[in-house]
């Protein structure tokens, strides 16, 4: 008798494989004496669409609505069918004893192995591989210390209630939205509070005013001072008074009335979790969160350099701890082996900064696995994203950053001037990071500088005062940074004080969750993105207006997404969560059909589609200007000028044509054949 593990993905799969000692390759398997490794393409099986419990629902009528079908069934999809259809048979294949789910250790994971089991009608025994990294070795441990399936039943539950939630919500939402208003609108529990934020801080930002206001600053000739009121504050907001100080001061004598010593510590940060490094992406190299997360699961399934990406934990378990000189000898080399050399000549002992087994849920912080580095192995992309993970890792088991800090307070004429400097006693974890990343904890216009000795009670002399005059700034737009910052912690936008205290550590969406989400917004045409502000179009704007009031906020998807953290560690029932989001669901639909707003679509242009010969609009897309029809069941798209044929296709151009076009001039002045080659270098044939 044998054990059919199924994996998630046919890559996944082969690792399986190898450790399993399975080489008997068939059509959608791999089999072994002891085990038969199969593996879906993602999700195999889904929730049925509208029309399969009615041929009626095939066409959008808002009499329908709400769709609330109980019990809610699956369909298999069609374009991965073949491969359902051997996964099916191999369940219930004589010789199969068990189930081994080995998809990603996580929710949807967890989903998508268990709804092929249950379209199947599969009820063999399941048991669950639960690892953090694809390494060999972690496989090897993984397979010893299989957990019964039962144990990862309320994940099932908290997974199964996500989805039917955001069918309930997104469908009946989205029908009744594009119904009432005649245009393509769609809505869902997470996307659409996100989007409210991006087009909040736009209004924010269009109904600002800026105020004037002066800053003013004392040269002592061997250093400067801030000005400061008696609340600390550096800011004067009215012009009269700035001029009275200033000239209250000038060519004044101050005295130094206090002088403050402090040994300041800054603890390396922590390690990354998924929306950490996202913003970092962001942040330092200018990716969108998909991209990174994209790089970030080569490293982890291809490169098998890092572990398990999806995770929402800063830290690590004890258990990992003995592991710790294996990764950090696994990336000894290049640009790290200079850091590493003196971790590996002591002994290692992280404190609860990074060891913490009360703050590690399904997976530990990413960080390198023990599987050997090979730089060369990897494009540029992966060694930028790989470097920060590598770096953070390093840092976080070096020392503090370790520095003194003096104060100065000089006093002209009763006003207070206030002078900081630093001097650095040991760099510690920021020799390491190349980037000063500790928090600014001092006001904008107070800088450090160079402080000479000093003593209390020393007269100085003015030796000039400047006033400084600026604006007050509106808020910053949101970056990708700075929106999942928002999407992992939205409490700040949550009025309700109990809700928003519960919401700690959860949040719009999950880590997995959150990229996909900002690149609906962009592929839907609700926001668009200027350098990294991200930007809310007229679309956006008007569909915030537009969709039900307890949808906008994050209020609703904050309590969702607590209670199915409940659900998953079996502090609730689906049931009682699915029937919440029934009425929800009834709410909505009503408000919507009583709304009388009306939608404006002005962005439409004097080109016909060509398949309904309806308008069509213009949008900005990731892939430049696109005309797209308006009309749901329509959707034709294309680009606002057809490109023409490029010169150079993105096809290996054949070594042949180099000998055979070289120092061939043409009228441009370049041979075609000096072309070609450039092109080849460039590695970009389509430029």
């Amino acid at each position: 008798m044998k054990s059919l593990v199924l994996a998630e993905k046919p890559s996944v799969a082969r690792d399986l494989a190898k450790v399993l000692r399975c080489a008997k390759k068939q059509k959608g398997y791999i089999e072994g004496n002891d085990y038969v490794v199969t593996w879906a393409l993602g999700h195999l099986v889904t929730l049925a669409e509208p029309h399969d419990y009615d041929e009626k629902l095939k066409y959008w009528n808002m009499n329908q609505l709400p769709m609330l079908p109980q019990p809610m069934k699956l369909k298999v999809i069609k374009n991965t069918a073949p491969q359902y259809r051997v996964v099916k048979d191999l369940l219930h294949r004589q010789d199969v004893k068990d189930i081994i789910i080995a998809t990603d250790a996580g929710r949807e994971g967890e989903l998508v192995a268990r709804w092929i089991i249950t379209h199947a009608k599969c009820k063999k025994p399941l048991r669950r591989l639960w690892i953090s990294s694809q390494t060999d070795t972690a496989i090897k441990e993984g397979f010893a210390a299989l957990k019964p399936g039962k144990e990862y039943d309320n994940l099932y539950a908290a997974a199964l209630s996500r989805a039917e939630a955001d069918w309930l919500v997104g469908l009946n939402v989205t029908r009744a939205l594009t119904c009432k208003f005649d245009t393509q609108l769609t809505a869902g529990r997470v996307q659409t509070p996100t989007l409210a934020m991006i087009v909040r801080r736009e209004e924010e930002i269009q109904k600002f005013q800026p105020v004037d206001y002066w800053t003013i600053q004392a040269d002592f000739d061997d250093y400067f001072g801030d000005w400061r009121d008696a609340k600390g504050q550096g800011r004067i907001f009215d012009k009269a008074r700035a001029e009275a100080v200033t000239e209250k001061v000038k060519a004044g004598t101050g005295k130094i009335t206090e002088i403050k010593k402090e040994a300041k510590s800054v603890p390396p940060p922590l390690a990354y979790d998924l929306t950490e490094l996202q913003r970092d992406g962001n942040r330092r190299l200018g990716w969108s969160a998909q991209k990174t997360l994209s790089i970030l699961q080569d490293l982890y399934e291809v490169h098998k350099i890092v572990s398990y990406p999806r995770t929402d934990s800063r830290y690590i378990s004890s258990d990992i701890v003995p592991t710790l000189p294996g990764r950090l000898r696994a990336m000894n080399t290049g640009p790290y082996a200079a850091f590493i050399k003196p971790l590996l000549s002591a002994r290692l002992n992280p404190g609860k900064r990074f060891v913490d087994n009360g703050k590690v849920s399904d997976h530990h912080a990413i960080i390198p696995t023990e599987q050997q580095l090979n730089l060369g192995a990897l494009d540029i992309d992966e060694k930028k994203l790989y470097d920060l993970i590598a770096r953070r890792f390093i840092a976080v088991l070096y020392p503090p950053y370790l520095y003194n800090q003096t104060t100065l307070t000089t006093v002209v004429n009763g006003e207070i001037f206030i002078s900081k400097g630093k001097v650095v006693q040991d760099w510690g974890w920021r020799k390491v990071t190349n980037k000063a990343e500790e928090a600014d904890e001092q006001e904008e216009d107070t800088r450090e500088q160079s402080l000479p000795e000093q003593k209390k009670g020393r007269e100085k002399t003015v030796r000039a005062c400047r006033t400084r005059n600026a604006k007050t700034k509106p808020p910053a737009r949101y970056t990708e940074a700075t929106l999942l910052t928002a999407m992992e912690s939205p409490g700040k936008f949550i009025a309700d004080e109990e809700l928003r205290e519960s919401m700690k550590g959860s949040g719009l969406g999950t880590p997995a969750t959150r990229a996909e989400i900002i690149e609906k917004l962009f592929g839907n045409f609700y926001i668009e993105r200027n350098g990294k502000q991200l930007f809310p179009t007229s679309k956006g704007v008007q569909l915030i207006a537009l969709a039900p009031e307890n949808l906008r906020s994050p209020d609703i998807t904050a309590e969702w997404e607590q209670r199915l953290t409940n659900i998953s560690r079996g502090q609730m029932r689906k049931e009682a969560f699915i029937a919440g989001i029934v009425d929800v669901t009834k709410e909505m639909i009503n408000s919507i059909k009583a709304d009388q707003s009306q939608y404006h679509q002005d962005n439409l242009t004097k080109h016909k589609c060509p398949q309904c010969g309806k308008y069509m609009a213009l949008v900005n897309s990731k892939q430049g200007r696109l005309l797209v029809c308006p009309d749901r069941a329509c959707g034709f798209r294309q680009p606002e000028k057809p490109r023409e044929q490029d010169v150079f296709k993105k096809e290996r151009v054949d070594r042949r044509l180099l000998e055979r076009y070289s120092g061939e001039r043409q009228d441009f002045g370049q041979s075609l054949g000096d072309k070609l080659k450039h092109a080849l270098e460039q590695k970009r044939p389509d430029n």
